[in-house]
């Protein structure tokens, strides 16, 4: 079964934070937005497309228990903990954080002059008291181009390994062309179409900034109408 979110389903959020301002565009319940029929999708329990003015930052605050993937979607995103650690990251590249025990960090535009957005999802760990641990991965349009780019993945060698049963891909799909992504047993996929777009899966059209929620599937077939940015989870599901 495959069910398309609109962009108008999709939560719009915003407000001021230090040096700055925020939008976002939450998909699942956080914060003070809450939705019954969107609290979760599998162990994906937040994702979160934000985008930050320039040199704004979100305050140190702290979680726990807790896997984290960044990806950037346009600027330069910073990573700051309290443990001093963290790390750039441009457009296209990735970071995983293990929170586990706990740790205070916050969210950084890295530049003064142009606005940073990032795409921020929560998974549920595998296991809890996790030693907290940052890394991140380097990717080039040409490595995406026209396939699914595991960023995050057990299973796949050169992919960020977390502590919990996900993977996430990305991918740049060229005007006219399609793709395939097979989905395994007891697994669905959530499809962001970020940038870019129209694309269609199936017999349904996805439009920019809207998504799909794939269940029961063994796979799919993505066509796009113009240039497009992709983002593809597959979790667990109960």
């Amino acid at each position: 079964m495959i069910v398309i979110r609109t962009p108008q389903s999709i939560f719009k959020a915003g407000g001021a934070i230090d040096n700055g301002a925020f939008s976002g565009r939450w998909h699942f319940s956080f914060d003070e937005y809450y939705d019954p029929k969107y609290v979760r999708f599998g162990n994906l329990r937040v994702f979160n497309d934000d985008t930050l003015s320039p040199g704004a930052t979100w305050p140190l605050h702290h979680h726990a228990e807790i896997e984290v993937v960044t990806y950037c979607a346009e600027g330069e995103f910073l990573h700051v903990d309290e443990r001093g650690k963290g790390g750039v990251l441009q457009k296209g590249w990735v970071q995983h954080t293990t929170v586990g025990q706990g740790m205070s960090h916050s969210e950084v535009n890295n530049r003064p002059d142009i606005p940073l957005r990032f795409i921020q999802m929560w998974f549920m760990p595998k296991a809890r008291r996790l030693k907290p641990s940052v890394e991140q991965k380097k990717v080039t349009q040409e490595e995406r181009t026209n396939k699914f780019l595991p960023l995050v993945s057990n299973t796949h060698p050169e992919a960020l390994k977390i502590a919990s049963d996900a993977s996430v891909y990305s991918a740049f799909l060229k005007a006219g062309r399609s793709i395939k992504h097979p989905i395994s047993k007891n697994k669905g996929g959530y499809l962001y179409l970020l940038e870019g777009g129209a694309i269609k899966i199936a017999n349904h059209k996805v439009n920019p900034l809207g998504a799909a929620m794939i269940t029961g599937e063994t796979g799919i077939n993505i066509s796009a109408e113009s240039d497009s940015e992709l983002l593809l989870v597959e979790v667990t599901l109960d």
